[in-house]
């Protein structure tokens, strides 16, 4: 049976709480989709209430550490060593259009890098969990990144950039090797579940450009705990802070990487 540290069941315990409130009001919004008004103001509540839970739960028990906030920004704290890394609800545009698939996101950094994690769906009941040195969990199972070693067997992950947001022709340019080379790319719209399914072994990898520390801190101590690597698409380790993510197994990782840069480094001769 997995043993909990007591910062993991701190940061599990807030997950919970703050769920609640979340799979309630989840319920709320698909009454709203009908409704003339529409569920927008709805959901900002909804995601700045459970940002308030998660704050306060978080505070009690380890009052001074520090928080980096999706919606609250950043809080300086006594310990300038420790920081929460804090999505209360990423996936926020499935929820506004009652698609059940998001989740609160929990991370904790030590001097910039990140050692504890907790991604909690909420509606199927998974909470992914790890720490630095401890392995990585789905509520009480072990989690491993799969073991497939070609990329034509390969199930992938992405996020594509919306609107005007930089980094979309690079990311659509990569799409077409990606899906020619693999088994299949996916976007279900939530990067802390994207990254939860590759140290699951649901996924051989996810990329996305773009992303904050609060999306992805929690997934990467979670993925490399299931023996998967993380970096950005140079390579560098410290993906937390940098403006692209790669993530997979261990046999996949660096085709994978190769095969993105090339696509990037298209458009950029493209546009030189």
């Amino acid at each position: 049976m997995a043993v909990r540290s007591a910062i993991i069941n701190v940061m599990a315990a807030a997950a919970r709480k703050a769920a609640r409130a979340l799979v309630r009001d989840f319920g709320e919004v698909e009454n709203l989709q009908v409704s003339q008004k529409g569920p927008a103001d709805f959901v900002s509540e909804a995601d700045r209430r459970a940002e308030r839970i998660l704050r306060r739960e978080l505070e009690k028990a380890r009052p001074e550490y520090g928080f980096l906030l999706e919606e609250g920004g950043s809080v300086e704290g006594s310990d300038r060593h420790h920081r929460w890394l804090i999505d209360p609800l990423d996936g926020t545009t499935n929820y506004l259009h009652g698609i059940p698939h998001f989740a609160i996101s929990i991370g904790l950094e030590r001097d910039g890098e990140p050692i504890a994690g907790v991604i909690l769906d909420p509606l199927r009941d998974e909470m992914f969990w790890a720490e630095r040195g401890a392995g990585a969990y789905v509520n009480e199972r072990r989690i491993r990144v799969s073991a497939r070693r070609q990329l034509a067997d390969a199930v992938l992950a992405t996020g594509i950039p919306v609107g005007e947001r930089p980094g979309k022709a690079e990311l659509l340019a990569a799409l077409v090797p990606a899906m020619d080379r693999t088994a299949g790319v996916r976007r279900f719209g939530c990067a802390a579940l994207d990254l939860a399914y590759v140290a699951a072994g649901r996924y051989e990898g996810f990329w996305e450009l773009g992303l904050s520390p609060w999306d992805i801190g929690a997934g990467i101590v979670i993925v490399r705990e299931a023996g998967g690597f993380v970096t950005d698409l140079a390579g560098r380790t410290n993906a937390l802070h940098a403006d692209s993510i790669v993530a997979a197994n261990d046999h996949l990782h660096t085709t994978l990487r190769r095969l993105l840069n090339d696509a990037h480094m298209t458009v950029h001769r493209r546009a030189g």
